[in-house]
């Protein structure tokens, strides 16, 4: 039924199994998708949207490398916002509202046009593994299919238990089983695994909703989009609104608390800290009178809606009588309950860098197998974990991404160096570097890199040097051309600031705080320059960022460097700790089980202090 050997047998169809399917086959690798039900490879399995507070970052960066996740959201929008547009350019994070089933349907058919990738429908139950290296998967129909390498993406899979109120029932999403037999199999081998839980709200019928008492939540008047390909762009868009949960609806809610999973002791694993059940935020915010609720449609036709922010595992009918309470949700009928989900994970130390398994060669986790929430912390993973596994079997040089280079550089060293308890999401503030870290110049960070490897197309490097190089020219036009006083001093008393007595350089003045590119687009010299080299806006924004924030970017880029340094300093592979009695019990221990790589990895471990690293280096000869 099977090829021979495949190079690379990736299980789970979910977003980290789809960008691994597609960047080992991308890159030449024979490849083997099986899931549980091909009709839902790339299933929206929570809300119906892709991208947010850094998220959005990631998707970028999950395209400039040459992933699918932009290009699919982009086909399947049918809202686009630029998050945080009024914080600097670190902060802003696109994000778009999804067709749920236009978004499955477009991972689908993208995963059938690629070369490389046969598709197999049925349960992996276990792996083949011969002296600590993997050599295959067994199913549940006893079939054993071979492979150089197995990239495990089981999502919430694992030993899934479904929990609404008292009601408890294996399953790893509402209508689909479990998995069972890979979790053991592992521990077996040595494995740590653990439990976490997350949860969904309910769905809804938006023909029993009262829209006009909501407040509508639209898009961009002008979207932009994640793809740095030509994807199209909006034209039309659905809005989404936003209603409020009130007193009512809190005690309406407590009621049901008694039977509740998270209150009665049945649900002990730790759910997401940031985005916590509706019982869990009327629990933990009692003095809060009321909480935001958005509502997502699910598509362009569909009435099915997304109540965001109502994440439950409480009884269906505390649920229902709780939800009619809220405002324009007093006719709201269901399409099904919310529900919470405990699932199997690996605490993520057990992996290296490429997200390949200590103990087990050739094998690779990635996804909430790892300890992550979220779709786009999930296909960075996949991507990573795909384009790995292909470089390991052919032996050529593992692709890591540094803190300083990528989001899923933090995702990835955040993971592996400090491990994680609860469901980790990415934000912002995570990482150190996010000055460099836009999402704007993800092309610019990654596509040279995606490309060298073979991921990225010629395409995409050939649109990514345009970009650069007309932006660094017209940078370089600010720098070397002056501005006339009385073109510009109307323009600064304009904005509130300081007028000019004598002409200078045009980059001096449109640094200033108040002054933006649609300010400097009125004088006749930049006009000119515009028009004649046919710039577009993606050029026009990342010349403005390059000129506004170029002391913070140069700052940022000297602190990266010196980083760097301590990255340079390699610790040798199975140096032993235990002999280094000057450093502490707990740095240790923490060193022996995680076997960081370099000095930068080992300083960043919780409980590694910095005389610690003083002796460490002193015992590498440094």
């Amino acid at each position: 039924m099977f090829e021979k050997e495949y190079d690379v047998i990736v299980v789970g169809g979910g977003h980290a199994g789809a960008e691994a399917a597609a960047a080992a086959a991308n890159m030449g690798s024979k490849t083997l998708l099986v899931t549980m039900n091909l009709q839902n490879i790339g299933q929206m399995s929570c809300n119906p949207a892709m991208g947010g507070i850094a998220k959005g970052q990631i998707v970028r960066e999950i395209d400039a490398l040459g992933g699918y996740s932009g290009i699919v959201s982009d086909r399947s929008a049918i809202q686009f916002k630029m998050l945080n547009k009024s914080k600097g350019p670190a902060m802003w994070s696109p994000r778009t509202q999804n067709d749920r089933m236009r978004f499955a349907e477009d991972w689908r058919l993208l995963l059938e046009q690629t070369p490389n990738v046969d598709f197999y429908q049925e349960m992996v139950s276990g792996l083949v593994v011969e002296s600590g290296k993997v050599t295959g998967v067994k199913t549940s129909l006893g079939l054993k299919i071979s492979a150089k390498s197995v990239v495990l993406t089981n999502g919430t899979f694992l030993n899934g238990l479904i929990h609404i109120g008292e009601k408890q029932f294996g399953g790893g999403r509402a209508g689909e089983s479990a998995a069972f037999g890979i979790t053991e199999q592992l521990v077996d081998l040595g494995f740590t695994s653990g439990r976490m839980k997350t949860g969904t709200p309910p769905r809804v019928d938006g023909r029993s909703l009262n829209y006009e008492v909501m407040i509508p939540q639209p898009g961009d008047a002008q979207p932009e989009k994640f793809s740095f390909l030509d994807t199209n762009r909006l034209t039309k868009q659905r809005d989404c609104h936003m209603t409020y949960t009130s007193p009512l609806v809190h005690d309406l809610l407590r009621e049901g608390f008694d039977r509740s999973p998270m209150f009665n002791g049945r649900i002990k694993s730790l759910g997401p800290r940031y985005c916590p059940s509706i019982e869990d935020k009327i629990n933990r915010f009692a003095d809060k009178d009321r909480h935001q609720l958005f509502v997502e449609p699910e598509g362009w036709n569909t009435v099915e809606v997304y109540v965001n922010g109502f994440s439950t595992s409480l009884p269906e009918d505390v649920q229902f009588k709780a939800l009619r309470s809220v405002v324009g949700f007093e006719n709201v009928k269901f399409f099904r309950p919310g529900y919470a989900i405990e699932y199997d994970y690996f605490p993520p130390t057990q992996l290296k860098h490429t997200l390949e398994t200590k103990l087990v060669d050739n094998l690779f986790f990635a996804g909430q197998i790892n300890g992550t929430t979220g779709y786009e912390e999930a296909a960075s993973q996949g991507l990573m974990a795909g384009i790995n596994a292909h470089l390991k079997i052919k032996e050529k040089e593992p692709f890591i991404l540094n803190r300083d280079e990528a989001y899923i550089g933090v995702l990835i060293d955040d993971l592996i160096t400090k491990g994680t308890e609860e469901p980790y999401r990415m934000f912002t503030s995570r990482a150190e570097y996010r000055t460099l870290l836009r999402q704007d110049n993800a092309d610019l960070r990654l596509t040279p890199r995606g490309y060298a490897i073979g991921l990225a197309s010629e395409k995409r490097l050939k649109k990514m040097e345009d970009k650069k190089e007309k932006s660094k020219a017209f940078v370089s036009f600010f720098k070397k051309t002056s501005f006339e006083v009385e073109e510009i001093n109307p323009i600064l008393e304009e904005v509130g600031s300081a007028v000019v007595k004598q002409s200078d350089k045009m980059f001096k003045v449109f640094s200033r705080p108040k002054m933006t590119m649609n300010h400097m687009l009125r004088l006749k010299e930049v006009q000119d320059y515009v028009a004649q080299n046919n710039l577009d806006a993606d050029i026009l924004e990342q010349a403005e960022i390059q000129v506004k924030y170029s002391g913070y970017i140069a700052k940022e880029k000297n602190n990266a460097d010196k980083l760097q340094r301590l990255e340079g300093i390699k610790i040798p592979a199975g140096f032993d700790y235990s002999k280094i009695n000057s450093i502490s019990f707990e740095a240790r221990e923490k060193l022996k089980e995680i076997q960081p790589v370099t000095i930068s990895q080992a300083s960043r471990i919780s409980g590694v202090s910095p005389s610690d690293i003083s002796v460490l280096l002193v015992h590498l000869g440094r």
